[in-house]
């Protein structure tokens, strides 16, 4: 296997510290239903416009979101529906661990039983 060069590496690695961001994944979140304005973000991201725009810059300039103006209004949108399939295997896996994390502890809670006993040997 040949080793990847350092340029994609780079590439790949400010792709996903764009999704590495809570608010980001926030607006993404909110976009996933369609194209929204800075104000409607703001609303619902309960953020300073400041704030919103900020993150937008940086996802447009990462090529993961696009803009439409409409007279004074700029609308937002995802450019790559692949975003949310990244976001949906991540969140799968997440989802996989943290049930694996429960059925581990509770193969391991106390059982009445265990409890009982604990009581008379205490």
């Amino acid at each position: 296997m040949e080793p990847v060069p350092p340029e994609v590496l780079q590439q790949v690695a400010a792709y996903f510290s764009i999704l590495s961001e809570p608010m980001r994944l926030k607006i993404l979140n909110v976009l996933r239903d369609g194209e929204k304005c800075v104000q409607d973000l703001v609303e619902v991201t309960a953020t300073s416009q400041a704030n919103v725009s900020k993150h937008l810059k940086v996802m447009m300039q990462a090529g993961v979101l696009s803009r439409r103006a409409e007279g004074t209004s700029a609308y937002y949108s995802v450019s790559d529906d692949l975003t949310f399939e990244l976001c949906t295997l991540v969140c799968d896996r997440i989802a996989t661990r943290i049930e694996q994390q429960a059925q581990y502890f509770r193969a391991f809670s106390l059982t009445p039983l265990n409890v009982t006993q604990a009581k008379v040997k205490g």
